[in-house]
């Protein structure tokens, strides 16, 4: 993969890789940002329903290749479209989330309320430029970093990995100042260089338990995924912990703390993510949501065999 820092470097490199009529795969927010692209798809939507990713591929018609600027969704979105039509995508991630390190992306069937996806993404580089960060939101800020964080802790179950505590250690020290002051942006830097470290640690290995408890929580009811692995993450290392505890104490020492799961309790409330009950998760599902859970691959390859009754066990705890 190719990576360069700065969005003045993103025209060098479509230029190197060949690419004349690339694709701009964003949200309306930056939809008009002033980039040397040919053409432009700015419908992009939360958890990447698949009637948006049908429109997006439409729209690379004549495109020789792809840019996907923004969050998870945009990123998520240029690589299904990459999927589908083989084009190269060079992605510009503008959250902390990492999707741009995996050939895999998630899809959101709204109709059937179930998260769904695929895989074979062609994403050959990566800009990053922190100025793009800046005016995130602090709850997308605290949740996207979260996300990575959960990339950083569940590469450890599969052994040492030195870009996972790099990046739980940039994470774990940057993010309250990057709360503090949103528009620090060295801190905000160093926030990116820590996802970036996790999420290579997750293109490397795996996601599993904690995971596929937010992706069940996000299917079913279009709930950000930061937020959902914020709140998921803390159990599933409790649970965990028993058969992995080198990995937890690993992620611990990365975090500065004795205690990682109590660590991430701290740092997901800096987002203001508390219960699942404030994003009005219903009591009554939560035993059809942790069947879901439990047959996710996710779930299935994590290191301590969870069935469904666990997974209603640690859902209720942070019901």
């Amino acid at each position: 993969m190719i990576v360069r820092w700065g969005i003045d470097e993103l025209t060098p490199l479509l230029r190197e890789l060949g690419v004349e009529r690339p694709l701009l795969v964003t949200s309306s927010r930056f939809a008009t940002l002033d980039l040397a692209v040919a053409s432009r798809f700015g419908g992009v939507r939360r958890h990447s329903p698949v009637e948006t990713v049908a429109a997006a591929t439409e729209a690379a018609a004549g495109a020789d290749g792809l840019v996907g600027l923004g969050g998870g969704s945009a990123i998520d979105t240029a690589k299904a479209v990459s999927a589908a039509t083989g084009l190269p995508l060079v992605a510009v991630p503008t959250t902390y989330a990492g999707a741009e390190w995996t050939p895999y992306y998630g899809m959101r069937d709204e109709a059937r309320k179930l998260k769904t996806g695929g895989s074979g993404a062609q994403t050959v580089g990566v800009v990053y430029e922190p100025r793009l960060t800046v005016d995130l939101p602090v709850g997308e800020t605290v949740g996207t970093a979260l996300n990575a964080l959960a990339h950083a802790a569940e590469a450890l179950y599969s052994g040492d990995s030195d870009d996972a505590v790099a990046g739980a250690r940039l994470i774990g020290r940057h993010l309250p100042e990057v709360v503090a002051d949103g528009h620090d942006l060295a801190e905000r830097t160093a926030l990116l260089e820590g996802a970036l470290h996790a999420g290579r640690a997750l293109g490397e290995r795996g996601l599993f338990l904690g995971h596929a408890m937010a992706q069940a929580l996000g299917g079913r009811y279009g709930l950000p995924h930061g937020a959902m692995n914020a709140l998921c993450l803390p159990p599933a290392l409790r649970f965990n912990q028993p058969v992995v505890p080198e990995a937890v104490a690993s992620l611990a020492g990365a975090l500065d703390t004795t205690d990682a799961a109590s660590r991430v309790e701290e740092l997901a409330r800096l987002g203001g993510f508390g219960r699942l009950r404030d994003f009005d998760v219903r009591e009554d599902d939560l035993a059809e949501l942790a069947a879901d859970v439990s047959a996710r691959p996710g779930a299935r390859a994590n290191p301590r065999a969870a069935t469904a009754q666990d997974v209603e066990e640690l859902l209720r705890s942070i019901w």
